[in-house]
């Protein structure tokens, strides 16, 4: 297949082209930068310069590929508008096809707000974090759209093999003896996978464009900041202790998309397990290096 990949060098897209390359898929990544350009290369993509802000410059490439990844965010004040823009070109260009788009998208597990003891799966009512609540509207979107098979994968919170992603923070705070900084609570759950098993269920949907819908994707259902920071503890000897920040704390501090990390949250994939035999490989505490 040809693809193009939105976001091809952040840590999630990064894990895509690689298994999309090693199964002899061609990935166009999208690079705003030589030095983005560079790294697509080196993972045997081809680079396609632009800006996911200005979509009229790339979105034609859509009627030359067999599917599009959309894994890319700014980050910004203006993430929800870059992103509708980005989709509506899309959608556009999808309709001037002699044949179907396939077309997954990335939601996320915040958009199913706090869950508690309950374990969301793709059926539950979502309560998306405010600074997020465009991405139901998008995926409502990418789901309805003609001449589109169109996918919605909600990731858990995404790690990686040096110990970053989610962790991150945790992570360099013990190993610079400090405290590690605990948002909401040490009850907040994290359901949780790999980016390499992540990427692994962007290329089965990818090549099972008969399944349509939403597909939650985690390996573990909900990982407890308590056991999270004592595991780091452990394997960095670190003895510089914690501290709870609350919610209100973190909004201050850090802005309105903080309250994500403090929502106490479980979420099972089954449905991709079941449908597309997913198998996720790790386990946070697996890993030699976290």
């Amino acid at each position: 297949m040809r693809v193009l990949l939105l976001g091809a060098t952040g840590s999630i897209g990064t894990a895509i082209t690689r298994e999309l390359v090693g199964r002899d898929h061609q990935v166009i990544g999208l690079a705003r930068s030589e030095a983005s350009a560079q790294k697509i290369a080196a993972l045997g993509g081809s680079p396609l310069p632009g800006d996911l802000r200005q979509p009229e410059a790339w979105a034609p490439v859509v009627k030359e590929v067999d599917a599009v990844v959309q894994a890319a965010a700014t980050f910004d004040q203006d993430m929800g508008e870059t992103d509708e823009r980005a989709i509506e070109a899309i959608l556009d260009h999808a309709a001037d096809r002699g044949t179907s788009l396939r077309l997954i998208y990335t939601g996320g597990c915040w958009l199913y707000g706090a869950t508690g003891n309950r374990i969301a799966d793709e059926a539950s009512p979502k309560r998306p974090i405010a600074s997020f609540a465009w991405m139901t509207e998008q995926s409502r979107t990418v789901l309805q759209a003609k001449g589109v098979s169109g996918a919605v994968i909600h990731p858990g919170m995404v790690y990686h093999e040096d110990g970053g992603g989610v962790f991150e923070r945790y992570l360099t705070a013990a190993r610079s003896d400090q405290p590690i900084e605990i948002w909401g609570s040490l009850n907040t759950r994290w359901p949780l996978v790999h980016r390499y098993d992540l990427a692994v269920a962007y290329r089965i949907l990818l090549e099972r464009p008969d399944l349509t819908g939403e597909f939650n994707a985690c390996a573990q259902s909900g990982v407890a900041a308590s056991d999270i920071v004592a595991h780091i503890a452990q394997q960095t000897d670190h003895a510089g202790g914690y501290m709870v920040r609350t919610l209100k704390h973190v909004l201050c501090k850090y802005g309105a998309w903080a309250e994500g990390p403090t929502l106490d949250q479980q979420m099972c994939a089954e449905k991709l397990r079941r449908l597309c035999g997913w198998a996720p490989r790790y386990r946070c505490y697996s890993m030699a290096t976290f």
